[in-house]
């Protein structure tokens, strides 16, 4: 069935989940944080000294009628600053959130499509996930039974991938990472159980729910507010900002002498784009065929970078130290600052290089991937905040057929893949039905597995790639996003070699640099030498 997504609003006598609702506390904030944003911003012109909150507004008992002109004043001085742009200031507060009850979709979509927050989330990775634990939109009568019934089905289809899953991971951690383990197994049976529920997770929902702490500026979420009708859970978005907005109007009611209305969802630009440029499942196909054409086969496809990337970051170092060519030659710079042994930085477990001089010189290098990735593995991928990408409108890029990443090592057992494939084809069987009920697709792709392939472009400078890749290249991150990882330094070793011959594991950059022990993890080695391998080496399945 070809038919083109729906983008029509919830209804509001319709809104509201019929799971519990997103539950929202602030757990830790700026005492007089309205007040603090206002005397940062007079402090930049005072003559004698810091401005304090109580210079602002003083404190009971001060005379109410002064604290009103006080209060008056600070309000119009935060207007002014907020209407042109000077919005440093309300960074300085912080609001620290326990959020509940929301989807694992409105997290990738909205909390943690932007750099600037800090989120403690419960992981799928290593946490059982409960029956009964998701989103269920304002459905009813058939459409309501066949959401309800599609979901059982996912969590039954995982419960069950976590029982079936257990021999193979075993026979890979046993056979080729823990060969001396397998002497005495049951230590490690619980490890290997987890194992097997990281794999498993593909099969559940978007709908899940998790759980997090959530910390964000005033003016993030201030941005929130503006821009929570956007796409792809607008109104997940507008219940959960909705309550955000509301806890810190309660701990503080100042911020809403600048608070902006939000923007309706039929005046985004999204929207008006979609509404100009109407697709549909067919249009959809053709443009999965050609972005995944251009992969060639690649997790992550080197599209584009800089094409004095080596020049630059040679010349930048030599300028840090004042130095010529002919004092220190390219390849010596570039050495000088990616090479762990010399710049010892790199071999440190805190991530210090954003503060030392020589390793800024790595933010000049460019380098963009255009990547393909399943939503949970992109969900953690995305967590490299300052590797930033502009992940899809989900709905744009539904083709009405099962669109999935497969883990390698569920390929391996035709019983375990027959298990999976029926998995995404009973989500794709729901949603179909959901759309031919006439249910929005907003709604309707809260079926969408985890397993379901998400496509976008990602760009970022060295400095930060560098980091990523020496996280990501571990052979304890998760194995999607370590295969796009390993494609990614491939690339770049064949586009600069000088460049690409230091994105190395941590365990590889540890010993470069003389660092002990090798493998910083501990307990959680992962079995395998990755420091002895070359690029061209690396192999696993989980």
């Amino acid at each position: 069935m070809s038919s083109a997504p729906s983008v029509q609003r919830t209804p509001a006598s319709r809104a509201g989940f019929i799971s519990p609702p997103p539950e929202v506390a602030i757990t830790n904030a700026f005492e007089r944080s309205f007040d603090n944003a206002v005397a940062t911003a007079r402090t930049c012109y005072s003559s004698t000294g810091i401005i304090s909150e109580e210079k602002v507004v003083p404190s009971p008992p001060a005379d109410e009628e002064i604290r009103r002109k006080k209060a008056e004043a600070r309000d119009r001085l935060a207007q002014d600053l907020y209407q042109a742009g000077h919005h440093t200031t309300l960074q300085h507060s912080s609001f620290q959130f326990a959020v509940s009850n929301v989807s694992r979709h409105f997290i990738w979509s909205f909390l943690h499509s932007h750099p600037f927050y800090n989120s403690e989330q419960v992981s799928q990775r290593y946490v059982t996930v409960k029956d009964g634990s998701y989103a269920i939109p304002p459905l009813e009568g058939e459409a309501l039974a066949v959401y309800r019934k599609t979901v059982e089905s996912q969590n039954a289809a995982y419960r069950e991938l976590c029982e079936i899953l257990v021999p193979l991971v075993e026979r890979e951690y046993f056979g080729r990472r823990f060969v001396t383990r397998a002497r005495r197994p049951e230590p490690w049976r619980k490890e290997i159980q987890k194992k097997a529920q990281e794999i498993a997770r593909y099969a559940l929902p978007v709908a899940t729910f998790a759980y997090l702490y959530h910390t964000v500026s005033g003016l993030t979420l201030l941005r929130y507010y503006r821009t929570m009708g956007q796409f792809d859970t607008p109104m997940e978005q507008r219940m959960v900002v909705e309550m955000m907005v509301q806890r810190l109007l309660e701990h503080d009611p100042s911020w809403k002498a600048i608070m902006e209305e939000p923007i309706p969802q039929e005046e985004t630009v999204e929207f008006g784009v979609m509404a100009s440029h109407p697709t549909d499942d067919d249009s959809a196909r053709d443009f999965v065929a050609e972005f995944d054409a251009g992969l060639e086969g690649r997790t992550s496809k080197l599209v584009d970078w800089s094409a004095g990337n080596e020049t630059i970051l040679a010349q930048s170092v030599r300028e840090i130290f004042g130095l010529t060519r002919s004092r220190m030659p390219d390849e010596e710079a570039i050495a000088l600052a990616l090479d762990p042994g010399r710049n010892t930085y790199l071999g440190e477990t805190l991530n210090t290089t954003t503060h030392s001089k020589l390793s800024r010189a790595l933010f000049h290098p460019r380098f963009t991937f255009r990547k393909k990735l399943s939503h949970t593995a992109d969900s953690q991928n995305q967590r490299h905040r300052m590797t930033p990408g502009s992940r899809p409108i989900m709905v744009t890029h539904f083709t009405g057929e099962p669109d999935v990443i497969t883990p390698p090592i569920v390929a391996e057992d035709p019983a375990v893949h027959d298990v999976y494939r029926r998995a995404m084809d009973g989500a794709w069987k729901g949603i179909a039905r959901l759309r031919a009920l006439g249910v929005a697709d907003e709604h309707a792709l809260y079926l969408l597995p985890n397993a379901v392939a998400i496509r976008f472009t990602e760009s970022t400078d060295l400095l930060n790639l560098r980091h990523k890749l020496a996280m990501r290249l571990c052979y304890n991150a998760q194995e999607e996003i370590w295969r796009a990882s390993l494609d990614e330094a491939d690339q770049i070793c064949g586009v600069n070699p000088s460049i690409g011959r230091y994105l190395l594991p941590p365990c590889t950059l540890r010993l470069m640099a003389k660092t002990t022990p090798i493998c910083p993890e501990g307990r959680r080695y992962c079995g395998e030498r990755v420091w002895t391998y070359s690029l061209d080496q690396y192999q696993r399945l989980i």
